[in-house]
């Protein structure tokens, strides 16, 4: 292993002349914590299991030993799960760019495959033999099933995100896939988060493995500072809009609890003059592209989005994550707030807490185990506001006006101030 505390280079950890030039080019200056313990490893052929925050460098960590160690016409042999479409590309634009050798041949291909796609394009990729593939495994399963796949020659199984991908119910996939996965291979399992079901997957896939871990499963990158605001219900939009208004909020991710809210705050946010996208899951995969790539180009300053985007997005630049809607799940927490200060840089997560998500917020400071800095802005603030009564709870539950369960754009400009308190 080597000592975390000496300035080490790629070269250091046995990579490759051209594996160098092209990650070089790719302006990784030095190797992160995780990459430097898991690369040498990795380059040996041995089984891994690596936690650590996100963003912190855990895609290269198995990428570039895989790349150093890829054989040329072979066919498939590094197969990368993932849990979302998003993940899988973003996994497959990092290897692409890899394997760039400017004025020479490419050192390997690699395809995505995912749903929501047509199934051309793959099935060509793993028809041509192309030597990686990234994948969520339902997508993935389909096209085994068809016998599109061959495992003849593959050589190294991983798993990225794989709590993630156990939380969405992804396990009866992943089994039917190992079973069809013979003879020795090199496996990695990368995570930022270990809970028991990882953990006893992790010990039943992998032999003998190297196990890394950079932090405490769940531990923040070092650069977040993080604030709570506590904000009645119906001033959760304009406490948003007044924070907005700092030129320090530059590249700014909102996360919401439900697709439909998502639609509403990215609607009620545009009317304010502020470019704003939505990513969530009723998009169709151009539009959730598109989102994604007006977020990159900073072509919009603010991105709403569900859950979906809290694995695998890896934009540099984001200054603020919002968590508009406090959520459920402490390991939501973590990779919501992970959006921001990569690669060691800096930035600010803030969480909107309001009365009726107490309960949820104190499970969640139990699990993380520390204390969230706290604002208090009075015009916004909910302490001291009077409760609602059981009567205006039941009559607040629903939208307002009876708008049911219409969509941001079948607003009209006075539901949708009378739906945000506004």
């Amino acid at each position: 292993m080597t000592d975390s505390n000496k300035k080490v280079t790629f070269p250091d950890l046995g990579v490759s002349p051209e594996v160098c030039d092209a990650i070089r080019r790719l302006e990784w200056s030095s190797p992160s914590p995780i990459q430097r313990e898991a690369i040498p490893a990795g380059l040996t052929g041995a089984d891994l299991v690596g936690v650590a925050q996100t963003g912190t460098g855990k895609t290269g960590a198995f990428l570039i030993p895989c790349i150093d160690r890829l054989g040329e016409g072979r066919g498939l042999q590094v197969l990368v799960l993932c849990p979302t479409r998003e993940l899988a590309q973003q996994v497959c634009d990092d290897a692409t760019a890899l394997l760039a050798r400017p004025g020479k041949k490419v050192a390997g291909r690699v395809a995505s495959i995912y749903g929501g796609v047509g199934y051309d394009l793959q099935v060509k990729a793993l028809q041509n033999g192309f030597e990686i593939i990234t994948a969520t495994p339902g997508r993935f399963l389909d096209l085994m099933a068809k016998g599109m796949v061959d495992f003849e020659n593959l050589g190294t199984l991983i798993f990225d995100e794989a709590d993630r991908m156990l939380d969405m119910g992804f396990r009866p996939q992943i089994e039917e896939i190992l079973k069809k996965i013979r003879g020795k291979r090199q496996t990695m399992l990368f995570s930022a988060t270990m809970p028991n079901g990882v953990h006893d997957l992790a010990s039943r896939i992998t032999k003998n493995p190297i196990w890394i871990e950079i932090a405490k499963s769940g531990t923040k990158a070092d650069g977040i500072t993080e604030f709570v605001y506590s904000v009645k219900p119906d001033m959760k939009t304009p406490l948003l809009l007044h924070l907005l208004e700092s030129e320090e909020w530059t590249q700014v991710l909102v996360f919401t609890r439900t697709k439909s809210g998502a639609g509403i705050l990215q609607k009620a946010l545009s009317r304010q003059g502020i470019l704003t996208g939505a990513l969530h899951s009723d998009l169709n995969m151009k539009q959730r592209t598109r989102a994604l790539e007006r977020f990159t180009e900073k072509s919009v300053r603010v991105l709403v989005a569900t859950d979906i985007a809290q694995r695998g997005l890896d934009v540099d630049g984001i200054s603020h994550v919002v968590n508009y809607d406090v959520p459920s799940d402490p390991e939501d927490y973590t990779h919501r707030i992970g959006r921001t200060a990569r690669a060691g840089t800096i930035g600010t997560a803030v969480t909107f807490l309001a009365s009726n998500d107490l309960g949820v917020f104190k499970s969640l400071i139990y699990h993380l185990g520390r204390d969230l800095g706290k604002v208090s802005l009075p015009e916004f603030d909910y302490i001291g506001s009077s409760q609602l009564t059981g009567e205006n709870k039941s009559k607040s539950s629903r939208s307002a006006g009876g708008m049911g369960s219409k969509n941001a754009d079948e607003l009209t400009d006075e539901e949708l101030r009378a739906l945000l308190g506004g």
